[in-house]
């Protein structure tokens, strides 16, 4: 079959891209792992080297000769200045690093509504600001932005997903003029495309790698709202579960939900919305509590039609986000059972209950009803976990399509030409 999209993954721990033809198939797939390579995950030339390998290695597992357009998905949040030729100046900033300038966290705060995804010490925002007085920088873009540049030699685009922590306005679909405010300069940032929106032709430096030249690179989107993408989920009120190290919860609205004290925003795809937020209870705590090598075994105990009774909320240490917002939250992991496998259980509904609440919570925030749910992550092969959070949950279990973000960046691609 022929490959008629392709979608690259920038993640944390290497690149992958996927191809995938006319029809939503996926023909071929490709992986590059920073630590394979020796490469540094934090630097664009890493990002860049990974990205070439991939594709050279999806280009020998498939045909991509009638490819017609790729996109691009990165971690939201991370960002990088570059010269008007669009090579880095200094080091990228990663998302999960915190802005340690007070001043620009309060300018921030001072100018930016309550309801933005720009506020906290995470802001995207707040890099930039840290980073576009650097001597010669021209522009400061996100990772995914970057990357476009590499393959089309433009450096001056975007996407509504990547530029929404960077303070853009998804609804009015503009840079707001409180950005400025805050102390941005407007000319150094990027101009905002839909996801998925062709951008520009591929450059030389897509075509060495031998990509065909009637390609449109076109603009990308987060890896969240990829891996979203990847799952299936389409329909109002359909809703993905990621069972990582923390428990993240987004679902498909027909109307945006801001609510920062809760972490919850909404990115914008088309007319719809995606809407969640993450809590700190997951993956972490099981690995925590139990050794890795008594899972297999405390599975095969669990007991979905027993419950425990005994309503815990998993936490590692003081502290939640969502669907709770109290920074002294305490874990509650009492009366704890002598019996190791009535300990795993309550650990597990305790996951569960967070989980059910949390779309609750949206609920009220104005989310539509939930109608269906897929699972991701480490966690979403546990039939007997399953079991517990639907009974939980009482909404129909869907199975993911599939849990590699380039496939999902691939389909938003797609999705747009079907209906171009």
């Amino acid at each position: 079959m022929t490959a008629h999209v392709i979608g690259l993954d920038v993640g944390t721990s290497g690149v992958r891209a996927a191809a995938l033809t006319r029809d939503g198939a996926v023909v071929g797939t490709a992986a590059t792992r920073f630590a394979t390579e020796g490469l540094e995950p934090t630097t664009p030339a890493s990002w860049w080297h990974a990205a070439q390998a991939s594709l050279r290695r999806l280009a020998r597992e498939c045909d991509l000769s009638a490819v017609q357009a790729l996109a691009i998905d990165g971690t939201s949040g991370t960002v990088v200045a570059v010269d008007a030729s669009g090579d880095p100046v200094g080091p990228a900033r990663m998302y999960s690093e915190p802005c340690g300038n007070a001043d620009i966290l309060a300018r921030i705060a001072r100018e930016a509504p309550p309801d933005s995804a720009a506020l906290g010490s995470s802001s995207a925002l707040a890099r930039v600001l840290m980073m576009q007085d650097r001597p010669q920088v021209s522009r400061v873009l996100h990772q995914a932005d970057w990357l476009l540049g590499r393959l089309t030699d433009r450096y001056d685009c975007s996407d509504e997903n990547n530029a929404l922590k960077t303070g853009y306005d998804p609804v009015a679909r503009c840079w707001p003029d409180w950005v400025s405010r805050a102390g941005a300069h407007r000319h150094k940032l990027p101009d905002v495309y839909e996801p998925g929106a062709p951008v520009a032709p591929i450059g030389p430096a897509g075509l060495a790698l031998g990509l065909p030249a009637a390609l449109q690179v076109c603009a990308g989107t987060t890896d969240g709202c990829a891996s979203f993408l990847a799952t299936g989920a389409a329909a109002i009120g359909d809703a993905v579960t990621a069972l990582g190290s923390t428990l993240v919860i987004k679902l498909l609205a027909d109307k945006p939900i801001s609510a920062p004290a809760y972490g919850i925003y909404s990115h914008r795809l088309g007319a719809r919305w995606l809407v969640g937020g993450g809590s700190n209870t997951g993956g972490k705590v099981i690995e925590t509590l139990f050794p890795r090598d008594r899972l297999a075994d405390l599975t095969e105990q669990l007991r979905p039609e027993a419950p425990t009774g005994l309503h815990f909320y998993p936490l590692l240490a003081p502290g939640e986000r969502f669907p709770i917002n109290d920074p002294n939250l305490a874990p509650r992991l009492q009366p704890r059972p002598a019996d190791e496998a009535a300990f795993f259980q309550a650990v597990l509904e305790g996951i569960a209950e967070v989980e059910a609440l949390a779309y609750r919570r949206l609920h009220e925030l104005g989310a539509p009803p939930l109608v269906s749910v897929r699972s991701v992550g480490g966690g979403a092969d546990n039939a007997a976990w399953t079991k517990i959070r639907a009974n939980m949950l009482k909404v129909p279990f869907a199975a993911a399509a599939s849990q590699e973000a380039c496939v999902g960046t691939a389909r938003l691609v797609l999705e747009r030409m079907v209906k171009a």
